[in-house]
Order: C-alpha cells, then sequence, then structure tokens
C-alpha cells in the first residue's frame, strides 16, 4: 500500500519535487550503504567477542553440527570451505560448509553459525513454506538483479513505449525485494531453529553462553535487515526513474 501510494503520489509533482523525491531516495541510498558497512563490522566484532568463550559442552562446531544433523534424522555432511564466515548450507550438494575458524573451534560463537547452517537444513527437510516461496521467485529474482537497472534506463531513452519497458525493469526488481523480504524472516527462523536445538541437546548452557549465542546470531540477522532496506530504496528509486520517463 505504501508503494501504491508513493507511485500515485509521485504524479503530482513537478520539476522540485521530481529533484527533491531523487534527492531523498539518494541520501537514504547512501545512509543504508553507510549501515550495511556498520552491521557487517558488527557482526565481526561480536563473532569475535565470543569467540574466545568455550561452550561448556567440549566439542567443537563441527562436531555440534554432525550431532544436530544425525539427532534430526538427516543424511546432510558437514565440511571444511576456506574464508573467514562463508558458512553456508546448499541443498544442491546436501553439504553443510564451515569456515575454516568456525570448523574446529568450540567457541559459542562458532557452534551458534554451524547450528544457525543446520537450522537452514531442517526448514528445507520439514518443508518450511517461506523457503518453497522464495525458490519459487529465485529465477525471476535473479533475473531482475541482472535486467531491471538496464530496462529502466533503457525505456528512457526509447521513443514509443518507453515507460512500459522501464515499468517491466521496475516489476522485475520487485522480486528481488520480495526474495528480501523472505529471506529475512528465513535467517529468523533458522536462528531460532539453531538456539533451540542446541539448548535442547545440552550444547550451550542457559545463562551465559546462550546469551552469546543469541548476540552473535542477532548480528548477522541485522545484516539482512539491511539488505530489505536497500531493495526497498532501490525499488523506490527505479519506479522514480521509470514515471520520470513518463512524464518527460
Amino acid at each position: 500500500m505504501i508503494l501504491l501510494a508513493y507511485s500515485s503520489q509521485y504524479h503530482s509533482y513537478g520539476a522540485r519535487g521530481l529533484l527533491s523525491s531523487n534527492s531523498v531516495l539518494l541520501i537514504a541510498a547512501l545512509a543504508i550503504l553507510v549501515l550495511g558497512l556498520i552491521a557487517q563490522a558488527r557482526v565481526r566484532s561480536v563473532f569475535r567477542q565470543y569467540f574466545s568463550l568455550r561452550a561448556s559442552c567440549g566439542l567443537t562446531a563441527s562436531q555440534v553440527a554432525g550431532e544436530l544433523l544425525r539427532n534430526n534424522g538427516s543424511s546432510v555432511s558437514v565440511r571444511r570451505i576456506q574464508g573467514s564466515l562463508t558458512d553456508n548450507y546448499d541443498p544442491r550438494t546436501g553439504c553443510v560448509s564451515l569456515s575454516s575458524d568456525v570448523f574446529d573451534s568450540s567457541s559459542v560463537a562458532a557452534i551458534a553459525v554451524a547450528a544457525h547452517e543446520c537450522g537452514h537444513v531442517m526448514q528445507y527437510e520439514h518443508g518450511y513454506n517461506a523457503i518453497k516461496l522464495r525458490n519459487t521467485i529465485l529465477p525471476a529474482a535473479k533475473i531482475g538483479s541482472h535486467l531491471s537497472y538496464l530496462l529502466v534506463i533503457a525505456g528512457l531513452f526509447l521513443p514509443v513505449f518507453g515507460h512500459t519497458v522501464s515499468m517491466i525493469g521496475v516489476v522485475l526488481f520487485g522480486f528481488v525485494l520480495a526474495f528480501q523480504l523472505l529471506t529475512l524472516p528465513i535467517e529468523l527462523n533458522a536462528s531460532q531453529r539453531a538456539l533451540d536445538m542446541l539448548n535442547a541437546g545440552g550444547y550451550i548452557t542457559i545463562g551465559e553462553e546462550e546469551s552469546a549465542a543469541r548476540k552473535v546470531l542477532r548480528a548477522a540477522a541485522f545484516t539482512y535487515v539491511v539488505a530489505v532496506l536497500s531493495a526497498a530504496v532501490t525499488f523506490l528509486r527505479l519506479l522514480a526513474y521509470a514515471n520520470s520517463g513518463r512524464r518527460n
């Protein structure tokens, strides 16, 4: 509803209103860029802070991940990959990949990260609806991420059907925005599943260790909040450019 209201109000603006709205969106985009850098720095800072806190279970992150998967009846394997905080779960290969600094660590931070990836495994194996919906729009989101800007800009220079071409680009980027909107609850759900599994299995203790794990996962989740904001502002900027071409 907010985006529809923005679109309808936009046509009532004159040249001054166009300049003003574009300036506001540009400032918002720059602010979100800075916020994204802060969020990334926060993730690394919190991870380092709790990387020195050893979990009382005495197991490494890879061992915990293996046990969590087996205890939940999953055949997904755990492997080591290079990089720092490059941890992920790829349903195509059936592997949870843990970065080098996480794989062999028995810290609460590393165990929380590993459990989060196991949470994604459970989402796929339990048929989590948000995962299904996100996978459905993934092809359109990939197309939108590559072609939306090109179509919007091309439409500005086309003498015929230019606005239509630009709006197709806007719609395509709408799938990118939808993808990011779905990713946020998916990540939050994976983190909650991680905490539930760690608590149920006694891998972390109630109190300091649980609090540390929650902070690590919360810091990571904020990066997805920033991604949603960034996609929303980009969508509005593309819509503004498309509508400016129609006015011209």
